[in-house]
């Protein structure tokens, strides 16, 4: 099994990997510190090759094509209980993230993410229509696919946990409330949403703040779904979905949000993009931005997930997005980090979607939906131990625009849903 075997043997320094060939043999990888303990049968000799090659994208292929497995020879448990099936992936994915920069540090590895880092604009080069193009690989799927797993507004970013237990519904919900109480809102203001989606947030914004909304998408299926939507809860006066890029919108607006889109602009395009959010305001506007983030210097978008799942998308370190706010002669009003929480929201979503996994299966076929669980885990973990991050930032062109303290960002969160009681009955907000 050489030269997997080497790697695998400098790789694992925390907890231990049991690898069952395609030849009937036994590896196992022990580190000297504890750690968890997974095991997995690679059914053809061709992986030995490519997984030392390319880990990134070979394993998340294997895994989709049913030639990695995880849990024992036989299909369950591993010898020692180790973890089969998506349970076994995730077990995998931590002992991953327990051992990375051991893996990083491997020569081959630093030579392909100086690579890759070194051509990773060209990689996000979004411009007007090569942006839809991207768009349309992961978002024109069936609106059918994304209800098995979403909750009942189609929100697909991150939730607010207010306390351990909470409904996805209810953490959505909350997510909602925040971003609305962030950006301040007055009756009759315009409010332009970057990125709409099916128009969950747009429809509230306008049904709960009385403001007129518009709404963009690159999606045909989302822009569908959404005007739907608002013709049905008999929002059509007040909210408008265009099936545009907000390159090629006029302002101005009073107030922005943008929310879960940022992912998908591209690092040359940062300028672009805060500029014309700029241009889009009024003189006292404000702008909120939620994203998924890193806390670690910048870097690359892992080839597996670049290929299958957001083509073109990336999630920058806070430094790449500094520096063009700055540029753009932008006032960062708050800047709001939420740590594990889209780690809970992908832990519900992975859940769900096991739940009706055979409707997908319908839907599509049995590697579209290793494809989709080897994604939602995989997020869900680098979040829950990798260097991932969501961020809100609040942005305006006036310093004076907002508020000058943050109590009005939660004036407005009840108290059942916005905290937990502690050991000695008093409210506490969670923090995560």
């Amino acid at each position: 099994m050489f030269p997997l075997s080497h790697l695998l043997s400098r790789f694992v320094q925390a907890g231990t990997l049991t690898v069952f060939d395609a030849d009937g043999g036994t590896h196992v990888f022990g580190g000297k510190e504890p750690g968890p303990a997974v095991a997995f049968r690679l059914h053809d000799r061709k992986l030995y090759r490519t997984l030392f090659l390319k880990a990134d994208p070979g394993l998340g292929e294997a895994y989709m094509n049913g030639t990695l497995t995880f849990g024992g020879p036989d299909g369950g448990p591993g010898p020692n209980g180790e973890a089969a099936g998506v349970d076994g992936l995730r077990d995998f994915l931590r002992l991953f993230n327990v051992n990375r920069f051991a893996f990083v540090d491997h020569p081959l590895q630093k030579t392909l993410k100086r690579f890759s880092k070194a051509v990773k604009k060209v990689r996000q080069y979004n411009p007007v229509g090569t942006a839809q193009k991207n768009v349309a690989h992961h978002y024109d799927l069936s609106r059918e696919l994304y209800e098995l797993f979403l909750d009942e507004d189609l929100q697909y970013s991150c939730a607010i946990f207010a306390h351990e237990g909470q409904s996805l519904e209810d953490a959505q919900r909350n997510k909602k409330r925040h971003i609305a109480a962030k950006l301040a809102l007055a009756p009759g203001q315009r409010v332009l949403d970057i990125g709409c989606g099916w128009g969950g947030l747009a429809l509230y914004l306008a049904k709960e703040h009385d403001v007129r909304v518009t709404g963009v998408t690159l999606s045909v299926e989302q822009h569908r779904v959404a005007c739907e939507r608002a013709e049905k809860l008999g929002l059509s006066d007040k909210v408008e979905f265009l099936l545009k890029d907000y390159r090629e919108l006029d302002g101005p607006f009073d107030r922005i949000a943008s929310v879960g889109m940022f992912e998908h602009v591209g690092v040359g395009h940062y300028a672009e993009f805060f500029a014309k959010v700029k241009s889009l305001l009024t003189p006292d506007g404000a702008a909120l931005v939620h994203s998924i983030g890193r806390c670690t210097p910048p870097s690359s978008t892992g080839p597996w997930l670049r290929k299958y799942i957001f083509p073109g998308g990336y999630s920058p370190s806070l430094s790449e997005v500094f520096t063009h706010t700055e540029q753009a002669r932008l006032w960062v009003t708050d800047v709001e980090i939420l740590r594990l929480h889209y780690a809970k929201t992908l832990r519900a979503w992975a859940d769900r979607f096991a739940a009706n996994r055979a409707k997908v299966a319908e839907l599509y076929d049995e590697r579209f939906c290793r494809m989709w669980e080897f994604y939602l885990v995989c997020c869900e973990m680098a979040f829950a131990e990798g260097n991932a991050l969501v961020f809100q930032m609040q942005l305006a062109r006036d310093r004076a625009a907002l508020p000058l303290t943050r109590d009005y960002m939660y004036a407005g969160a009840p108290s059942a849903e916005a905290a937990a009681a502690d050991e000695n009955g008093e409210a506490v907000r969670l923090a995560a």
